[in-house]
């Protein structure tokens, strides 16, 4: 696969207009750059409709090119039939590493797992209402109400039994997934590279992400629940580069 020519991992952003929102576009951006460099930035609409006008005014100045699908019967979405046309296009190029796929819609969760068929990286960005099937297709899905900090809350106090103070949290219990993902990498002693429980952890749930608990990284995560894990840095085998572990206490 080629880069993007400093390393970086090449990516292609297809936006589906009709299920994104355009108040995010800044914050998704920066999220993308965290996992490559998006040398094709599209996004797919009937621009001749009003409905896209939020859209229209935040195109030009991210270099996001419109394509125009026209609505050519009522109900039918047929701007998903061109986004994944030209998302099939541009996989067969040979050109990229991954795909950053933004809509709410069910209708690409097979475009999800062609791509990753091909040994491509999936990417996926859509609200909390996006069925689970596109969601667990990606290789890692972020939910935008994160990225426009819907669910950013007070880390939350610690009671001397370790647990939070009660509030909203997703489906996904992360001191249950935190501990499996420690017992698949720990070694004699218990200890788990904070990295690999990271990996795996996203294997079990694209949609994990720690800012959904109100912290921004998986180490802080798992330092507040102070009575259930323990963590500490330590050096690498064979290297002078130290990491964090972590243990079930």
């Amino acid at each position: 696969m080629m880069d993007s020519g400093n390393g970086a991992r090449r990516l292609a952003l297809l936006i589906d207009a009709d299920n994104a929102q355009p108040s995010v576009i800044d914050e998704l951006l920066a999220e993308v750059a965290r996992f490559g460099s998006a040398t094709v930035k599209r996004i797919y609409g009937d621009w001749t409709s009003n409905r896209h006008a939020q859209w229209k005014r935040r195109l030009l100045k991210h270099s996001i090119q419109p394509v125009q699908q026209f609505a050519y019967t009522t109900g039918k979405n047929a701007t998903d039939s061109a986004l994944i046309i030209d998302a099939m296009d541009l996989l067969y190029t040979g050109r990229f590493e991954g795909f950053c796929l933004m809509s709410s819609d069910s209708d690409f969760t097979r475009l999800a797992q062609r791509i990753r068929e091909e040994g491509l990286l999936v990417y996926g960005f859509g609200e909390k209402k996006t069925p689970e099937a596109f969601v667990a297709a990606c290789d890692k899905f972020i939910y935008t109400e994160v990225l426009r900090g819907d669910d950013k809350a007070e880390t939350a106090e610690q009671s001397d039994t370790g647990r939070q103070k009660e509030q909203p949290l997703p489906a996904a219990d992360p001191v249950q997934l935190i501990s499996k993902a420690i017992a698949e990498a720990d070694d004699d002693d218990g200890w788990a590279p904070l990295a690999s429980v990271g990996t795996y952890i996203n294997q079990l749930r694209p949609d994990f992400d720690p800012r959904l608990f109100g912290h921004k990284k998986l180490s802080s995560l798992v330092r507040s629940f102070p009575k259930r894990f323990e963590l500490r840095e330590q050096s690498l085998p064979n290297t002078d580069a130290r990491a964090l572990f972590v243990r079930k206490r």
